[in-house]
């Protein structure tokens, strides 16, 4: 792998300069694809939407976190001043972000068949513990298929209130159900 592609692959945008912005991007629509044709390939009988509830438990910042934390990713980072001292290494969406990168990077140097090696290897725990369809369904869509299949309609919901900030905001909502 050539060590300039490397170095951008791991090098946060605080760091001022050439960064991993690009090659996340990159990596994101790789690994989307390589864990989209892996679910597809083992699930011939499940639906898209099962396939898509999937592929977004497999996907997402905080699995991807994680699999960075289990390669010491971070501790590879190259990070500005500002990210270094607040512990940047340990973030989440830097983790996440940085292994996106890798396998841009990867993919970049060395194809899509060496990227799908990384990437269904850092997975291959998941890919085989995967979770059943129902433990996939948000709480309100199980309350209301629950409902349906005894008979009843479905509830009403009426929103309480809404509390914090705009990005991080909490909701209380009311649940009626008539039986």
């Amino acid at each position: 792998m050539a060590t300039d592609t490397f170095v951008r692959a791991i090098t946060h945008r605080s760091a001022n300069g050439q960064n991993n912005e690009r090659m996340e991007f990159l990596g994101d629509s790789v690994l989307g694809l390589i864990i989209t044709t892996e679910l597809y390939r083992q699930m011939p009988r499940a639906s898209e939407g099962y396939l898509s509830r999937l592929r977004a438990s497999l996907v997402n910042e905080n699995t991807l976190a994680q699999l960075s934390a289990d390669l010491a990713l971070g501790d590879f980072l190259r990070l500005g001043p500002g990210e270094l001292k607040s512990g940047g290494f340990r973030r989440k969406s830097i983790l996440a972000d940085a292994l996106e990168a890798l396998i841009g990077c990867i993919y970049l140097e060395q194809g899509l068949e060496k990227s799908e090696l990384f990437v269904l290897g850092i997975f291959k725990e998941k890919l085989a513990n995967l979770p059943s369809e129902d433990a996939l369904k948000d709480p309100k869509s199980r309350l209301q298929e629950f409902l349906q299949s005894r008979g009843h309609d479905i509830p009403d919901y009426e929103l309480m209130g809404v509390e914090g900030e705009a990005h991080r905001q909490t909701f209380t909502a009311e649940c009626r159900i008539s039986v």
